[in-house]
């Protein structure tokens, strides 16, 4: 076999463990064949990333990282295509194109230290800096983190309470880049494994002792929260579907009063559709007004505060009729929760962030023909909310994070840090049409009760509504995409103060940020004195093989 053809079947090979590998990490989640996902595979998944990675040319690593970061999300997200068909090609194609980059960055941090043992280390961090940033800005998208495949083991993921989900992240995947530079080295690192096991038997003591002090402790008052699930289908519309959401939300709401005598009814993101601040300002269907009120009535007279996902539309220009000639109306949009309670509106929350494309696109003017596709498409977007809203009564506080919103640590940890004492998030997954997506929202949700210490009560249209304690245990969850109500006994208060994850969100990664640079700095210095060195070496070698060329002439 040629030199050329040999390179070709390695490339073939290649591609195939990659599409191979991509496929098996995304088995580590919920997915189409197991709706809980097989969690401990993320120990093992990574290995075959970086083996690809390390054995790889910089000619070709970075299509193997846009074919691993498409193949992977295609298969992990693949309930998008329920949402829209453009939803299913844009998740991939932007985080394959981010893979792209990945690959070889991680490569170079291999190649940094070529001639030295533990380059597995670095490139573990920058595969773990990466994960952070993929958290900000615009096209920020949470899912896909390892860790929080391991939500159905509360033990390994304690200390997300000190640093988030991150230095979990870094126990995932730390071993696996071990590994695969072992394979490619044909080396076993003694010490450095049993360094590792070390830390990870510490992080395991840890998480026990955690959870023992979570059983052990009692908080300062126990409040008891119906949730109720309507499961309808979120995509249709029009006034009898929003009469007969009602009527099923209100039917079930009385249902859970008679029999479970709550504190707080909680439903979900968007529950009731029609918005009441525009529908009661500037009536324009008569009985979209009368559903409208009879539902404000229903919230301000339930007898117990009503916690409820409703938009909100204000006036978007003040210069302009609510109604224009056209017969549009002139208003903005904002994802928000309402509080009842007391016979009145007692508050109301706005969504901060909101989701790329879909719920927000604020470059229209940059990327014209990207948002008239979007617009082509049906895609309708809210406006961006400010205030990390703290609702209370009775002396208990809440926040009500909507959705999307319970997958940042960062937003989470800054409703607890303006006081919220419980966390209440209403989503709307139903349009997924599969458990498994709503599985995959669930195990972000997981990881903010244990880097809070605040329990986190999910209030769904169709799943997963249930309960997670400041242990990370998930409880009573309902059958998803049934019509039922969930009675969740909350204990308040049994965690003083913030923790260190709250003081300080994502502190590990922002300080991987700042370490990195430095890294690179110093391993190139290394290298340059190494090489230098090369070349001295190969000077006087040289001289010395003259003069004993030299020696031997006169010698003859």
């Amino acid at each position: 076999m040629d030199r050329k053809t040999g390179g070709v079947l390695r490339f073939l090979l290649y591609i195939v463990l990659t599409a191979a590998s991509a496929a098996f990490a995304a088995l580590a989640f919920p997915n189409p064949l197991s709706d809980e996902g097989w969690g401990l595979l993320c120990f093992l998944s990574f290995i075959p990333v970086f083996w690809i990675i390390n054995t790889s040319s910089y000619r070709s690593v970075w299509f193997y990282g846009w074919e691993y970061g498409f193949v992977f999300y295609l298969i992990y997200n693949y309930w998008l295509k329920t949402f829209h068909p453009l939803a299913i090609l844009i998740a991939p194609i932007l985080e394959s194109v981010q893979y792209l980059v990945l690959f070889p960055v991680i490569k170079s941090g291999a190649s940094l230290f070529r001639n030295r043992r533990g380059s597995y280390l670095f490139q573990a961090v920058l595969y773990t800096a990466y994960f952070y940033l993929t958290q900000q800005g615009f096209l920020a998208y949470p899912y896909g983190n390892p860790t929080a495949a391991l939500y159905g083991y509360p033990i390994l993921l304690q200390s997300a309470s000190t640093f988030g989900i991150w230095l979990v992240t870094l126990i995932i995947l730390v071993p696996q880049a071990m590994i695969a530079e072992m394979l490619a080295k044909r080396q076993f690192y003694r010490r450095d494994a049993i360094i590792y096991l070390s830390v990870f038997l510490i992080n395991i003591v840890y998480g026990g002792i955690c959870i023992h002090s979570y059983n052990t402790r009692e908080g300062e008052r126990t409040i008891r929260v119906a949730a109720v699930q309507h499961s309808a289908d979120s995509w249709e519309g029009g006034y009898n579907t929003y009469k007969r959401n009602f009527e099923t939300l209100r039917d079930l709401s009385l249902e859970a009063m008679k029999e479970a005598h709550p504190d707080f009814v909680t439903w979900s993101e968007t529950a009731f559709v029609p918005s009441v601040a525009w529908h009661q300002a500037y009536p324009s269907s008569r009985i979209t007004s009368a559903l409208v009120e009879d539902f404000v009535s229903f919230g301000k007279n339930l007898g117990v505060p009503l916690i409820t996902g409703n938009p909100e539309g204000l006036i978007n220009d003040d210069t302009l009729p609510a109604f224009l000639p056209d017969g549009s109306w002139n208003w903005k949009t904002y994802n928000t929760v309402i509080l009842f309670g007391d016979g009145d509106v007692l508050g109301t929350y706005r969504k901060q962030h909101l989701v790329p494309f879909t719920e927000h696109f604020p470059y229209g003017d940059i990327f014209p023909r990207l948002h008239a596709l979007l617009v082509a498409n049906d895609y309708k977007w809210w406006e961006e909310g400010e205030e990390h809203t703290v609702f209370e009564y009775d002396g208990v506080r809440f926040s009500t994070p909507i959705c999307f919103e319970d997958t940042f640590g960062y937003l989470s940890a800054q409703f607890v840090e303006a006081g919220a004492d419980v966390l209440i998030n209403l989503t709307n997954d139903s349009w997924s049409g599969a458990v498994s997506a709503e599985m995959q929202h669930l195990q972000l949700a997981t990881i903010r009760a244990i880097e809070n210490r605040r329990p986190l009560l999910r209030s769904t249209n169709s799943g997963i509504t249930c309960l997670v304690t400041e242990d990370g245990t998930i409880h009573n969850m309902l059958e998803p995409f049934t019509q039922a109500w969930g009675t969740y006994d909350i204990t308040l208060g049994k965690y003083d103060g913030l923790t260190f994850y709250t003081r300080h969100p994502d502190l590990l990664p922002k300080l991987l940020l700042v370490i990195i640079p430095v890294i690179y700095v110093v391993g190139i210095a290394l290298n340059i004195r190494e090489r230098r060195r090369e070349r001295e070496a190969e000077y006087y070698a040289r001289y010395d093989r003259l003069f004993e060329a030299l020696g031997e002439e006169v010698e003859c």
